[in-house]
């Protein structure tokens, strides 16, 4: 089964529903959120109403909420030794959040060690995780990273460090394709990057995977989104990726980027689904 989705938007009048809504409009059955701004700590209250209406209404429209997802917001820095104490702080906060609403998954990414060192850096995040996880069931998943500045998370063998240094069982990982070819790795032989996975990490770790197109050549360490079949991995890559077998039950998430301020989302899904790229995509925007 397709599991295809898309970010969506969330806010504080709408909640869940708001979000559920927007994720059927684009012929979604799944989808991924932020529970307030990525770049602030300012979260609205939970209504537990509007909560329920969005179940039912995911139910009544073919969403699995079993498989939606939640985006940590990107001022969490584990890696930053100056900066921890809030860290760990504000993701107790989100994941109960994540909880309120019912969903499983929240997707982080690791962090960045800003200059005091990648095993200072490395330690600080496993430090924080076993601190956060012994205290909910939320599954938290390390998001691979480009290798951007000073992040952390961008190789197998960081993201099994991380992963095998956890001590409890809620941890996994989300891929991101447009990370992945930015790393390093080439996306054509996504087959032996799994193979790598499986025997480093563990193929059962994987429980997400944002798909994207990227902007940049391989190993470029630059992190720029591109729409589906527009970028350097290409259009028959992705659907390589997303209909691969081993993964059939993960979900798959686009951020791709919007066109003239509008959301691609719709027409990007279509395509996946009937695995045909429409070159001209981006005219319909126009």
């Amino acid at each position: 089964m397709l599991l295809i989705g898309s970010h969506v938007g969330y806010n504080s009048k709408d909640g869940l529903l708001g979000s559920a809504v927007e994720a059927a409009s684009y012929g979604e059955n799944t989808f991924m959120f932020y529970t307030g701004a990525p770049q602030n700590t300012v979260r609205s209250k939970i209504d537990p109403l509007k909560t329920n209406e969005a179940f039912k209404y995911m139910e009544e429209n073919g969403i699995y909420r079993d498989k939606v997802i939640v985006h940590a917001p990107y001022i969490i820095n584990l890696a930053n030794t100056d900066k921890y104490p809030f860290a760990v702080s504000f993701l107790k906060e989100e994941c109960k959040r994540v909880e309120e609403l019912g969903i499983k998954y929240l997707v982080l990414h690791p962090g960045s060690h800003v200059g005091f060192g990648r095993e200072v850096g490395l330690q600080n995040i496993i430090n924080g995780l076993n601190e956060v996880l012994r205290d909910t069931n939320t599954t938290i998943l390390l998001e691979t990273m480009a290798g951007k500045g000073t992040e952390l998370g961008i190789t197998l063998d960081e993201i099994s460090k991380l992963v095998h240094g956890v001590n409890y069982k809620n941890i996994g990982v989300c891929l991101d394709t447009c990370h992945l070819n930015d790393a390093g790795y080439d996306m054509s032989s996504f087959d032996d990057y799994l193979d790598s996975f499986d025997k480093e990490i563990g193929i059962n770790y994987i429980k997400c995977i944002h798909v994207n197109d990227s902007k940049n050549v391989l190993s470029s360490h630059k992190d720029r989104h591109e729409n589906i079949g527009f970028g350097t991995i290409g259009f028959d890559s992705l659907i390589n990726i997303i209909y691969n077998k081993k993964l059939e039950d993960i979900p798959k998430i686009l951020e791709t980027p919007y066109i003239n301020k509008k959301a691609p989302y719709k027409y990007e899904i279509d395509e996946i689904k009937n695995k045909s790229f429409n070159k001209e995509l981006k005219d319909l925007f126009n």
